[in-house]
């Protein structure tokens, strides 16, 4: 069933473990996120970002769908639906269609805007159970248009956030959205250990999984990330195992133009790069 991401973070955070974040485009994104969750026995968060939302149809379709597949596929272990990047406009929407958990990113706007909206959020979520994720410091790279420059959150603003009362944070420590340049210089661990000390050690996000070597995915989930984003890589794999097929020529032979088949071999790509960072990530057998 649904859930609100509140209490499986806690728990990914006192037990040193994080749990994947695995953006959504179509059902066969969705199906493969879930079915991999429940072969490796992992809570799971499904990503969905606004222009994703309209490109499938509305908040209401996606919600459907996955109380639809929930059922129909007799999946067990904690299923998340959780609105990526949202503008205050697209929490509400979001919240009345009946997503679990949202993140509003006010980190566009001053500290003091963002305060002021967050702050609000926190009362209709918690009214509802939802859970609530916020942001300070943008995020690198492009995101749905939204642009960031990689930079360092302010401990102290993530502090005035963290204590409004929001279940988990979203703090830049030198990530980017999409791909890494070469000359990224990495995540920054003192600032996440000044922001984790800052916030009396609330769940914190890592945007941007895409792309940081595992070494560092590990130290940041010992520091107190217990979300892990995951979009761009899924995107990569997805299109390569799609290209792979039809330049071989196989959506030619008999029936293989059927979206079934043709769709089949980026599905496979997709479960396995989730299961790859559910391993990583310390989540499986943690449902």
């Amino acid at each position: 069933m649904l859930v609100s991401a509140k209490e499986i973070l806690i728990k990914a955070f006192n037990e040193k473990y994080a749990v994947g974040q695995f953006n959504i485009n179509n059902l066969e994104w969705t199906k493969a996120i879930m079915t991999t969750a429940q072969e490796t026995n992992s809570p799971v968060i499904l990503g969905v970002s606004e222009g994703a939302a309209k490109y499938m149809g509305g908040y209401k379709t996606i919600v459907g769908m996955v109380n639809g597949l929930i059922e129909d596929l007799k999946i067990t272990v904690p299923v998340v639906v959780h609105l990526d990047h949202g503008s205050y406009d697209g929490c509400l929407k979001a919240l009345e269609a009946g997503f679990s958990s949202i993140m509003f990113d006010g980190s566009h706007y001053s500290i003091e805007e963002n305060i002021k909206l967050t702050s609000e959020l926190v009362k209709i979520t918690n009214e509802k159970g939802v859970s609530l994720e916020a942001e300070v410091g943008s995020i690198g790279g492009e995101e749905d248009g939204v642009i960031g420059t990689g930079e360092i959150a302010s401990p102290t603003e993530c502090k005035a956030i963290a204590d409004l009362g929001i279940d988990m944070l979203a703090a830049g420590i030198g990530n980017i959205h999409g791909k890494y340049p070469e000359n990224w210089s990495g995540l920054d661990f003192n600032a996440l250990t000044e922001i984790k000390n800052a916030t009396n050690e609330k769940p914190l996000v890592l945007h941007g999984g895409t792309g940081i070597p595992e070494n560092m995915i590990t130290e940041a989930i010992s520091l107190g990330v217990s979300k892990i984003n995951v979009n761009t890589e899924c995107q990569l794999v997805f299109a390569e195992a799609t290209r792979k097929y039809i330049e071989s020529g196989k959506d030619l032979e008999g029936k293989g133009f059927d979206p079934r088949k043709l769709l089949d071999p980026g599905y496979k790509a997709i479960k396995a790069i989730v299961k790859e960072k559910m391993e990583l990530f310390g989540s499986i057998n943690r449902a």
